[in-house]
């Protein structure tokens, strides 16, 4: 999937100063304080590529997808779609881009309504969000593009396999042709076997259909194998950003360091060596500064001051 964005197309989603906080309740409902999930992000999304945001559980990364897709209101700062602020428009007029922007999530089961099969599943985006004349050809379409063929469009959720179902996801966010698709940990849930699988089917729909991922992901070997960019968060900021392999190769920022170090590798000197270099490098601690600012080291890599 590296060889997707070679050349810059031209941005189609920014984020800028970009802050989601949560406040924090005790079990009587009294505030107890505040969460600052995405703490003033600015990101650009180009056309066609495949932009990795990775990190630890609770970095920040979801949240940030959520954000540039609206499922979640940003506390401050701004989301720019195609040019037009996301941010600044009443919810009634964010309906045309919903059908642009898809999302492909974690849990493949949760994600679809047990009560409904899968042809179904894939009809609904297609009668909320378009004005499609015949929904169930279109929905069936996706389906087989996903390799969901046959009686098996016909059948319920709990019919089919964890991968089986991650394809009828994928088949539901492509279905009303998007632009643009945050696809949040999509192989987590899934057999090493069937994550291979899986990937390799986003590759072809990607080619096929002109597509820009937001990859989220704690799995560094995946996004080394498919992103063209990585964001790396830590506390709900970026403290990286460059081409995949460049940040692979010189990874600049502690954090990154020991991201890297901790990524499963099948050569047991190597992975003891690691193991012993995250246990002499001390653990990054958060910025007291606050700063957000991104400082240009090599050509297109960037690492926070």
């Amino acid at each position: 999937m590296t060889d997707i964005a070679n050349e810059d197309r031209g941005e189609l989603l920014r984020v800028e100063q970009l802050t989601k906080t949560f406040t924090v309740r005790n079990a009587w409902g009294r505030r107890e304080g505040e969460v600052r999930a995405v703490d003033g992000v600015d990101l650009t999304v180009h056309r066609g590529e495949t932009l990795a945001v990775v990190g630890e559980s609770g970095s920040g990364k979801s949240t940030l997808g959520r954000c540039m897709l609206q499922m979640e209101t940003p506390t401050s700062g701004s989301v720019s779609y195609e040019g037009t602020n996301l941010t600044a428009l009443p919810r009634a007029q964010r309906a045309p881009f919903h059908r642009s922007m898809q999302v492909i999530f974690q849990d493949p089961f949760s994600s679809l309504n047990p009560h409904r099969t899968a042809l179904q599943n894939v009809m609904e985006p297609l009668t909320v969000l378009t004005t499609e004349a015949d929904p169930r050809s279109r929905a069936i379409e996706a389906l087989h593009s996903v390799g969901i063929t046959g009686d098996a469009v016909e059948k319920y959720p709990r019919a089919f396999s964890g991968g089986q179902r991650q394809r009828i996801g994928i088949a539901r966010a492509i279905a009303v042709r998007p632009t643009f698709i945050v696809c949040d940990e999509p192989l987590s849930a899934l057999d090493m076997s069937i994550q291979a699988q899986v990937t390799e089917l986003l590759a072809e729909l990607q080619r096929e259909l002109d597509l820009t991922y937001l990859f989220i992901s704690h799995d560094l070997a995946v996004v080394n194998e498919i992103a063209t960019r990585t964001a790396v968060m830590n506390r709900g900021r970026i403290v990286e950003l460059g081409p995949t392999r460049e940040i692979f190769e010189n990874p600049l920022h502690p954090y990154t360091q020991r991201l890297l170090d901790a990524m499963l590798v099948p050569e047991p000197a190597e992975a003891r060596r690691r193991l012993a270099r995250i246990a002499t490098r001390p653990e990054p601690t958060a910025d007291e500064s606050g700063s957000n600012v991104l400082a240009e080291r090599t050509p297109a890599h960037f690492v926070l001051e």
